[in-house]
């Protein structure tokens, strides 16, 4: 197990990816780039949303889904952790629900001995109609309710999932986390108009860091996503970013700073709501 504490520095990093609809070639270069951030000293690693397939049609991750604990992407990432001796936060993997048309987005979480150790469902799915572009996630993922956070050596952590960054109430019900992951495939559109606004909002309100790997550049489908993962500290301060296309974003994280920060300025004590 990583033998970090709270009280140490230590580097994070967000991979940035544009995923095409083949899923092994998609766990090939997601596996080299956790090797290049781990390469770099990172020991705690974040994939984007649908890391593992942005397929031609909405379907295609249906087709593609697993069985929770069964199947080659959750069998990927266990193994990419263990084998790289990282903290692994992995974007997302299209896992079986109760209705056979749609899957769970999930986030899962190994620690660097390869065991799972949160596994998250989104719960805010995206909608968007300007009459050019039209999304709709409720017609092929089943939406969850319950937040989820965890303990780690780099503190405590709370997970969310791109659409979910538009309702702070979500990351209130956290309670006082240290980091926050959004792994996230934002649309060039939205993301132009609010992307860096909402994350650095959300690093702001709950004086955490917000860790936000993204998909970013143009896909097989002819979607465009934003890109610009980025590491921001508890200040709103973008300490990391990359605009788009495919590589990795680091940042050392220093848990002196939030602490500094919330000394400084103690909003989280003076909640009243």
């Amino acid at each position: 197990m990583t033998q970090l504490t709270q009280k140490q520095k230590w580097k994070v990093a967000a991979v940035q990816m544009v995923s095409v609809p083949d899923v092994a070639e998609n766990l090939a270069r997601a596996d080299a780039l956790i090797a290049e951030a781990v390469a770099a000293g990172a020991k705690l690693v974040g994939l984007p949303e649908y890391f593992c397939i942005l397929g031609m049609r909405d379907g295609d991750k249906v087709a593609v889904r697993e069985r929770d604990g069964d199947g080659p992407i959750q069998q990927f990432l266990a193994e990419a952790a263990a084998r790289h001796k990282v903290w692994l936060i992995g974007g997302t993997v299209p896992l079986e629900c109760p209705d056979p048309g749609k899957v769970w987005n999930t986030c899962l979480v190994h620690d660097d001995a390869g065991k799972r150790v949160a596994r998250y469902d989104k719960i805010h799915l995206f909608g968007f109609d300007n009459g050019r572009e039209k999304y709709l996630e409720s017609r092929t993922i089943q939406a969850a309710s319950q937040p989820v956070t965890f303990d780690s050596p780099f503190g405590r952590i709370g997970l969310s999932i791109c659409y979910d960054l538009r309702f702070p109430e979500l990351y209130r019900a956290f309670g006082p986390v240290d980091v926050i992951f959004v792994p996230s495939s934002f649309t060039a559109t939205t993301g132009k108009a609010h992307w860096n606004p909402l994350l650095r909002a959300r690093a702001i309100e709950n004086l955490a860091h917000v860790v936000a790997p993204a998909q970013g550049g143009l896909h097989a489908n002819g979607r465009e996503t934003h890109g610009h993962s980025m590491i921001i500290d508890p200040w709103g301060v973008v300490l990391a970013e990359r605009d788009t296309g495919e590589g990795v974003v680091i940042a050392e994280i220093d848990p002196a700073v939030t602490a500094k920060v919330r000394g400084m300025l103690p909003a989280l004590d003076h909640r009243v709501l």
